[in-house]
């Protein structure tokens, strides 16, 4: 099943470059898109056109991104959905509010509206044919993402991550989203029964209101009190969800296909608890604080010292996303993706954060 995924890139013509590659997928194959590819409602369609979709088509996508109609769902849930606007006119410029561009993922473009920049000031009053940002609340609390499977306007909620947002044992940006750690996945609940009773809700109105299919991640803030502000809906398979798969709650790629009306590998074990070691996963993005070049020397000692997590984790894989040898990350970038386990979700984070920092100094060695 080819994967579209990624961040507009002008320099290679991404998204759009992904069209004519498609024609090079297998004609039978389903695709499935990832990434920030939902911001692209019109590339959907136009793949969708020749070759089959495993996942949420254009229609589904425009709906559950459209911040009015979700505010609706997000109460007919009994939740909240932070007060939103098309304009910054007549936004405080406290810090109470976000600006984020609409095309957006991972965090990247997000600031707090505490100035309006001049260029913005003096072309505010320009006619656009679509927005391309929105201001948003702050909402203060612990993020958190809800991972779903939704099939036949059902449901199946079988996980609940923090997220981790701007974190500087990261490297990362005040907003970026830089990992994630489990706090519920199927057979074990480390978060709340009313937490996971809402949830559950959620995903019954969402099934209901949108009938969207496969893998979909809704984010949120859940504050002091448990009351859960919905802040976005992901259309699509997240990063966070490989860390439910890690703890047992069956292949997500199976999830996704089943539920799409493709059939899974044979074997895949879909929803049936799979035995591991350790049930609670964290998984951080250590991005470059400088220009870092790449050595096949580098990548061979990083393989090295850290094929111990790898053990000590029951065989899963500690890294992903490992660079190429010979590019330069630029300063800013994600290098790479470091994971941990331990019996609870207080371990597993405090090991991550030990296993980031092994690992960005083995980086800053430049062997």
């Amino acid at each position: 099943m080819p994967v579209a995924h990624g961040t507009d890139d002008v320099a290679t013509g991404y998204p759009w470059s992904l069209e004519p590659a498609a024609e090079g997928f297998p004609p039978s194959a389903a695709w499935c898109y990832t990434g920030a590819i939902e911001n692209h409602p019109d590339l959907i369609d136009a793949i969708a056109r020749v070759r089959p979709l495993a996942g949420n088509p254009s229609d589904v996508v425009r709906r559950l991104r459209d911040p009015v109609q979700l505010a609706t769902v997000a109460k007919a849930a009994g939740l909240l959905f932070p007060e939103t606007l098309s304009s910054p006119d007549g936004v405080p410029l406290d810090g109470t509010f976000l600006v984020k561009p609409l095309g957006g993922a991972g965090g990247r473009g997000i600031r707090r509206w505490t100035q309006e920049p001049a260029a913005e000031h003096a072309t505010k009053q320009a006619i656009t044919p679509r927005p391309t940002r929105i201001w948003q609340r702050f909402m203060m609390g612990t993020p958190l993402s809800a991972s779903y499977c939704f099939k036949q306007r059902s449901a199946r909620l079988f996980g609940v991550s923090r997220q981790l947002i701007g974190e500087p044992w990261c490297h990362a940006g005040m907003f970026a989203w830089c990992g994630a750690v489990t706090l519920h996945a199927a057979g074990g609940r480390t978060a709340t029964d009313s937490l996971i009773a809402s949830l559950e809700r959620l995903g019954s109105v969402l099934a209901e209101r949108f009938q969207p299919v496969g893998l979909v991640g809704v984010d949120l803030v859940v504050d002091a009190g448990e009351s859960i502000t919905v802040i976005e809906v992901n259309p699509r398979p997240t990063a966070s969800m490989e860390l439910f798969e890690r703890s047992g709650a069956g292949s997500i790629a199976g999830c996704h296909l089943a539920a799409c009306g493709y059939a899974p590998p044979s074997g895949i074990a879909i929803e049936q608890p799979l035995p591991r070691p350790a049930s609670n996963w964290a998984k951080a993005v250590l991005f470059a604080s400088q220009p870092t070049p790449v050595s096949q020397r580098m990548i061979e000692r990083l393989t090295r010292e850290t094929s111990p997590w790898s053990q000590a984790d029951g065989g899963w894989p500690a890294l992903a996303d490992i660079p190429r040898p010979g590019q330069t990350i630029a300063a800013g970038a994600p290098v790479v993706t470091i994971f941990a386990a331990a019996p609870t979700t207080d371990d597993a984070l405090n090991r991550l954060r030990d296993r980031v920092a092994r690992t960005d100094a083995l980086l800053s060695a430049r062997v």
